[in-house]
Formats: structure tokens, sequence, C-alpha cells
């Protein structure tokens, strides 16, 4: 097992469990350390410049740091179970769950774990206290707990967050009955995203994980289906089968998840463009530059938005827009992903025209080329 690769990352971490999941499924041998590890601190660090996770450390001593980048890596070199269809309908679907995962589920999944600190606190403490370092421990604690009011999460939108988890569970727990992964017998891009809050936070906390054993178990069991060395299709009598659907078809199952994902999605999307628009106007937004003037920052600003029609003010993150441009580049000019999403009321998410481009270098995002 030596030169086996190093995932640094944590068992309650969203996007830990992403990549976790995607080295599992491709059988790609790795040892997993926290980033309490002080090879963590002393050489990974200063290589990305920022203490994140995950990270991956290659053979070679290399580093490649976020989930997009990691996959892709991995991607280019050839796995055996590819997570991005060939096929447009497919691919965009994939990549639209991408995006809802984060910038629509991060606030379910943070929701779930701070808003019932008391009821789980135990469980927390533990998951945290990686290390052992007790001040630490509580400093990232409060410091994840007051991220809430940027996400959408106060006592206003507290019901419209745990009816949408209601919605979601039972769609996709519909859908998993029927289908092993969102489309097809093998994960996509899609399904490694929707992994992450619905396993490390939603799946795994005490309070959420309650609520979906009792009320979507195939969700349940889809969760520890990502979380298998193989496909794990036991249920479904396709044992040594594997692949997209054929003919490019997106279940009708996941119909009823699609228009809840464009109820959701949309507001923020719109109104976060807008912002961005003016953004890169002023030209605060210089092609070449970091997207923010730290590597730690997240955002670039906050805006005036909505969740289910309640209002809340939000975060403006660049890397928002660098998964929508994916979604945009995998739908390129197909007419068939454009009558798909006007069928469920997305089409917006194609039409409308991101003003700048950006793109990962160096293990951050950078501003790319300008649309105008």
């Amino acid at each position: 097992m030596t030169n086996v690769l190093v995932l640094y990352g944590l068992p309650h971490s969203l996007y830990t469990g992403k990549v976790r999941s995607y080295l599992r499924k491709q059988g790609i041998g790795y040892r997993e350390r926290p980033p309490s590890d002080p090879h963590f601190a002393q050489v990974v660090v200063p290589r990305i410049g920022r203490g994140i996770i995950p990270v991956v450390e290659l053979a070679d001593g290399s580093v490649v740091q976020d989930t997009v980048d990691i996959i892709d890596h991995f991607e280019r070199a050839g796995v055996r179970y590819s997570a991005y269809p060939k096929t447009p309908r497919q691919l965009a679907v994939a990549h639209l769950f991408e995006l809802y995962s984060v910038l629509g589920l991060t606030r379910h999944a943070m929701h779930y774990r701070w808003s019932y600190l008391d009821r789980q606190k135990a469980f927390l403490q533990d998951a945290f206290g990686v290390g052992g370092n007790a001040e630490r421990t509580a400093s990232v604690m409060a410091r994840m707990n007051s991220y809430l009011p940027m996400l959408g999460v106060s006592d206003e939108t507290i019901p419209a967050i745990e009816e949408s988890y209601r919605q979601l569970l039972q769609g996709l727990d519909a859908h998993f009955t029927q289908h092993p992964y969102l489309v097809g017998t093998q994960p996509s891009i899609g399904d490694y995203s929707l992994f992450g809050p619905l396993f490390a936070h939603l799946g795994r906390d005490p309070v959420p994980l309650a609520i979906m054993q009792r009320d979507a178990p195939k969700v349940h069991r889809w969760v520890e289906r990502m979380h298998a060395p193989d496909l794990d299709l036991v249920e479904y009598n396709l044992e040594g089968e594997h692949g997209f659907a054929a003919g490019d078809e997106i279940p009708a199952s996941l119909s009823p998840v699609l228009d809840q994902i464009a109820v959701e999605l949309l507001p923020g999307l719109t109104d976060r463009l807008k912002f961005l628009r003016a953004y890169v106007a002023s030209g605060a937004a210089k092609p070449g530059q970091p997207v923010t003037s730290k590597p730690h920052q997240r955002i670039v600003g906050e805006v005036e938005t909505s969740f289910r029609g309640i209002p809340y003010t939000g975060g403006v993150q660049p890397y928002t827009f660098l998964l929508w441009q994916r979604l945009q580049d995998a739908a390129a000019d197909s007419e068939s992903v454009r009558d798909l999403f006007a069928a469920r009321s997305l089409s917006a998410l194609l039409e409308e025209k991101l003003p700048i481009r950006i793109r990962r270098a160096d293990n951050i995002e950078v501003w790319d080329e300008r649309s105008d």
C-alpha cells in the first residue's frame, strides 16, 4: 500500500463524502487522513494556499483540491464507471443535480446539522473533535453555525426548508424504488453531488437521519449504495450490468424532483446573476485574477433573494457560477435538452447568459473570459 494516494477529509464533511464515494466506486486505493494531520498543515496547505478539504495528495506528491478537479483528474486517466453520461440530456440533468446540491441542499444540510444542535450535540462534538483539540473543535463548530443566515436559514425560512426536505425525500424515494441511480445503473456526477449533503449531514446526523430512515427508506438505501465499493444493485436483479439508460432516457420518476428543483433553484440563481452582471460591469472581476481577494473567502457580496417565496439575504459565491457554467457547457445547443428543460420550467438555466466565465487554476477559482 505504499505510494497510495491520500485523501484529506473527515467523515462528516459534505464534499469529502462526494470524493470518497467516487474513489470507492472506481476501486481507487486511498488512505484517508484528517486535516489535523501535521503533514496537511506543513505541506498541503502551503501548496493550495488555504486550509480546506477535501484534498487529494497523489503518489508523486502533487495535490488536487475541490471535488470537480479531483473527479475530473481521475476521469481523464480513465475509470471503470465514468461519472459523465455521453448523451446530452442525461449529462445536463447530472450537472443540474450538481448545481442544485451546492446552491440548494447545502441550506438543508446546514439547517438540520446546526438548528438541532441541542438534540445531537454529543454526536457532532465527537465528529468535529478529530485531533483532540477541544478549543479548536468549539471554534470550528461555532464558525460553521454562523453561516446559517448567509445560507438563508432563519426562523422565517425553516418551515419551508423542512417542507422542502420532506418533498425531496418523497420524490427521490419514488425514483429509487424503480432505479438504483439517477439516470441508469451506475452513478453520474449528479449522484455523487447529491450524495454529499444526503450522506454527510442528512444521512448521518441523528435528527435528519431519523427522518430519512422513517420516511424515505429507498433514499437511505441509495445512500448505502453510494458508499459501497461496487454498484450494489442487489434489489434490482441487475448484478453484472452497468451503464446509463439507453436512448438518453430521463426516467419519468424524476419529473417531480426536477419540478421541485426549478421552484427552489431559479429565484436564488436569478438574483445572484443580477449581482454578478453589475459586479462584472463595475470592473471588479478582472480576467486572470482570483475571484476573491483572499483564498479562504468564498463570496463576493450579498444579495436580497428568496427561498420558496420567503426573503433572505444570501451570499454570492462565484463557485455557483462555475457549476452553472458546467451545466450550460454540457447542454451546448442541444434541442433535446432545451425541450426537456422547457417541460420542467428550467429553461432559464440554459437561456440566461453568464457575463463572465470562471476557471480553476492552482486550486482556486479565477475569472476567465468576459462574455460581452
